[in-house]
């Protein structure tokens, strides 16, 4: 349908002569675009963590799009100012949004896998942003062209265009408000990421479905429309993250994390990231598990109380538990306690990892917890990633102050740096420069056949004494080997030359552990990248 350019669309439009309609497209378009966005930021963060950094990409992709989407929206309105393309647009956005949970996987795995042969340097960052930019900028440039298509239907004169533009502006920044809150609160953590997706691209596909039943035209392609949406619905919600995973004991959702339980004949593994390794591990049968949490129990036994009997021992970021399990059944008395910010993880430790029921776990963000704590304890481990990255608030200066007071005299702080680096200015050696400005004794140790390194700072000289006099004193004969191999690990440290600690006002710890992530990857895909060199793809499948 063509209209006279001087001559309101709405007013010969049906429906469109309803300006609460037109309100509610407004509405329930801004609503969907920071749906979407959050959508995008949990759809990428069980492959690309959720660190600022992929938080950014999706940000700055998503404003290209809505700008770009104004644009073309306004030249649009001007140039054929006929509703039904908005509406079009609007049924596009929809169906889009309804296969992003069946093609956004696919699209991430197809560009990781071509950037990882390709590129050497700011894997993550790469990955991410071309994944937006398939996936995302096009359903949200559609969206992007609502606001000006809608001002142009909606404004009647210029003698009330002020109060209709202001109208639209707020209904689509409370449908964005609500579209923040939902998803967040509501949509994610009771029905996933998939079907969050679907709820919102529902609600386009219903918009647009009233515009075209109401004015009789398109019906085919409401109709069409609503198939491919019905088909989203039944295959997108089928598949996991990690699709290709068939065995899982568990994968599920949570308001922090995406969340992952495996298992074979000895272990039970926890996984928040379906590319990067694992967040925890615990061993079926009990002992020792030969992963870091081994090398972080010399942590107690470097205290003033021998063999670390009845310490008092805090986890910051509890995990599964295997940590605290470790101490409960190694050290003697011990008294363990964790802080745990995801209340689901707490609840996967205690049905599959067997988190003893005598550790208690607060759910609460480990530095908050400090904050609000006035006990002081032997032993604080503090092993808060978050997925692969180091949440900064737990790596600065003040942060490390806090834990140091609430540590006993003679107490011991451990960290556990999951990305090991000998890069110089790497994040460890940052951390390592943090730690020096409040603990004069720091000593790391490397955790053999992982990518694990453990730290132990305390302000007592006599910390690797204590350990190495509590070595033959260890009735557990493969603990006390473990501890002998620890204590011959132990590096004594000081602050790297030239680092800058870190502070809350500064601590780019997501730069830091991006350089220290490009290097495992490329030293973990050499060998693949040699075989594609030498005899191609084939050699690959071979």
């Amino acid at each position: 349908m063509k209209t006279n350019n001087n001559e309101n669309p709405a007013k010969s439009t049906g429906i469109l002569g309803n300006k609460v309609y037109l309100y509610l497209t407004e509405f329930f378009a801004g609503m969907s675009v920071m749906a979407v966005e959050l959508g995008a930021s949990r759809l990428l963060a069980p492959y690309f963590s959720s660190s600022q950094i992929v938080w950014t990409i999706i940000i700055g992709t998503i404003m290209i799009a809505m700008a770009l989407g104004n644009i073309y929206g306004g030249r649009s309105a001007d140039r054929d100012p006929d509703p039904d393309k908005l509406y079009k647009r609007l049924l596009i956005s929809a169906v889009w949004t309804a296969a992003i949970p069946i093609i956004g996987k696919l699209v991430i795995l197809l560009v990781s896998g071509a950037l990882v042969f390709t590129i050497s340097t700011n894997f993550l960052i790469w990955a991410a942003f071309l994944s937006c930019m398939l996936v995302f900028v096009y359903p949200l440039f559609l969206l992007g062209t609502c606001t000006p298509s809608l001002v142009k239907y909606t404004v009647g004169s210029l003698d009330d265009s002020g109060k209709t533009v202001g109208m639209l502006g707020a209904s689509n920044t409370v449908g964005s408000i609500i579209g923040t809150f939902v998803p967040t609160f509501l949509s994610i953590p009771a029905f996933g990421t998939a079907v969050t997706f679907l709820i919102f691209s529902g609600i386009l596909l219903i918009i647009a479905a009233v515009y075209f039943i109401s004015c009789k035209r398109c019906i085919v392609r409401v109709c069409v429309s609503g198939a491919i949406f019905a088909l989203c619905c039944i295959f997108g919600t089928s598949a996991g993250f990690a699709f290709w995973e068939k065995d899982l004991t568990y994968e599920g959702e949570s308001v922090y994390n995406y969340l992952q339980v495996k298992e074979d004949d000895r272990r039970v593994i926890l996984s928040t990231n379906v590319l990067f390794g694992v967040q925890s591990v615990a061993m079926k049968d009990g002992g020792l598990s030969g992963l870091y949490y081994d090398t972080a129990l010399a942590a107690p036994m470097m205290t003033d109380k021998p063999l670390g009997k009845d310490s008092d021992v805090l986890v910051l970021g509890m995990g599964s538990g295997t940590y605290a399990a470790e101490c409960a059944e190694f050290i003697e008395g011990a008294k363990v306690e964790g802080v745990e910010i995801d209340e689901s993880i707490t609840d996967l430790a205690r049905e599959y990892f067997g988190l003893p029921e005598s550790v208690t776990v607060t759910t609460y963000d480990g530095r908050a917890f400090l904050n609000v704590s006035d006990k002081k304890y032997d032993v604080i481990m503090v092993d808060a990633y978050q997925d692969i990255t180091i949440p900064f608030q737990m790596s600065s200066v003040e942060f490390f102050t806090l834990v140091r007071d609430h540590l006993t005299e003679g107490g011991v702080m451990v960290v556990n740096m999951n990305m090991k680096s000998d890069r110089a200015g790497s994040v460890n050696d940052r951390l390592i420069a943090t730690i020096a400005e409040v603990f004069p004794e720091i000593y790391t140790a490397d955790v053999p056949r992982s990518t694990n390194r453990e730290l132990f700072a305390s302000l007592d000289p006599n910390m690797t004494e204590k350990l190495k006099n509590s070595v033959d004193l260890i009735d557990d004969p493969m603990l006390s080997l473990t501890m002998n191999e620890v204590y011959g690990r132990l590096t004594r440290r000081t602050a790297p030359e030239g680092c800058d600690p870190l502070t809350d006002d500064r601590a780019p710890v997501e730069l830091l552990g991006m350089q220290v992530i490009d290097d495992l990857i490329s030293e973990e895909l050499q060998y693949y990248k040699d075989v594609v060199r030498e005899k191609g793809i084939q050699g690959l499948l071979e």
